[in-house]
């Protein structure tokens, strides 16, 4: 783990909208002793099936396993009977947030700990976004408890692709992690913060930023700690050379794209959503693709959808398994 400081905190409590009686309470398990948070959602009234899936959220200003929510309510709605583990990567949620600059390989490690310890059977991974590099590790560590991927829109190939300069990385650490990065973090989990970055970069259209995102986000914020992770996140460690790694990847993976995506960077920007689904293809041995309505967060702007695309691949798995 790349620390430049450590410190540990205490509770990580937030006012969000609440889960519904799928959800089981928040649950706690130790990683380099840190406390790590998780839920586990299961289906009402009847038993669970199929193979368990694990949810990877994104980070940024006041994200953590709440991004899931709207997903998590839309999978059981449908009739699917999985086990959903839903944990809080360190740094967010109700984790511990230690003052470290994180990278993909801590973030892995701390969820290896968990396949191992507590879910103790194959999963299926689904990741969101930039986070598809903690994926990647995370296959490479635990390739027998990895029964397949779904990518919901990962970011240009371009960024994960090439090894962004370690010195640049620690220098943008430390320019955020300094006061004025602090005053940037409180200003960045007000609303209107969050309102504007969500429309521009986020959301294929104004009216999905609805009241229940907005708030979510700025639950999860209010803790001054969970800036450490972000700006981890900004400073780049996660901008590595995966190219070679992903190109090993064995297990089937579905890459989910929006329609309408878009770059976080000025690397990739020129790029339509297709040429980047098809780079991905190009690249994962067992790979598919689909494109639907959205942007940037298909799992909450586009639920149903989402939910809809990636159930064939799902059951084609739990048949996969049943025959082996």
């Amino acid at each position: 783990m790349g620390t430049f400081s450590s410190t540990q905190n205490g509770s990580n409590s937030v006012s969000v909208p609440p889960d519904e009686k799928t959800t089981s309470g928040t649950q706690f398990y130790d990683w380099k002793n840190y406390r790590c948070a998780y839920k586990v959602h299961q289906p009402i009234n009847s038993a669970p099936e199929g193979i368990p899936l694990l949810l990877i959220h994104p980070i940024g200003v006041g994200l953590s396993r709440h991004f899931w929510l709207l997903f998590n309510r839309e999978w059981y709605k449908t009739g699917h009977r999985n086990l959903i583990y839903n944990p809080d990567l360190l740094g967010c949620g109700e984790s511990d947030m230690p003052h470290v600059a994180y990278t993909p390989s801590d973030w892995a490690e701390q969820l290896q700990q968990f396949l191992k310890t507590v879910i103790q059977q194959p999963v299926i991974l689904i990741v969101q976004g930039a986070l598809f590099p903690v994926a990647v590790e995370l296959v490479n560590k635990e390739p027998n408890l990895i029964a397949g991927l779904i990518l919901s829109g990962p970011p240009a190939l371009v960024l994960i692709g090439k090894q962004s300069p370690e010195w640049k990385q620690k220098l943008l650490w430390n320019l955020l992690d300094s006061p004025l990065g602090n005053a940037f973090y409180r200003y960045a989990r007000g609303e209107d913060f969050l309102r504007n970055f969500s429309t521009r970069q986020l959301f294929a259209s104004t009216e999905a930023v609805d009241a229940q995102w907005l708030t979510t986000l700025q639950a999860d914020a209010e803790n001054p700690k969970s800036r450490h992770a972000v700006f981890a996140f900004l400073a780049g460690f996660w901008r590595q050379d995966y190219r070679s790694a992903i190109a090993r990847i064995e297990q089937p993976t579905l890459v989910v794209m929006g329609e309408t995506a878009s770059s976080i960077s000025s690397q990739g920007k020129g790029e339509t959503p297709s040429e980047r689904l098809a780079q991905y293809l190009a690249c994962l041995p067992q790979g598919r693709g689909i494109k639907i309505s959205g942007r940037n967060v298909l799992p909450y702007e586009s639920t149903a959808e989402f939910v809809r695309v990636i159930a064939p691949f799902v059951n084609e798995l739990e048949v996969s398994q049943v025959q082996s």
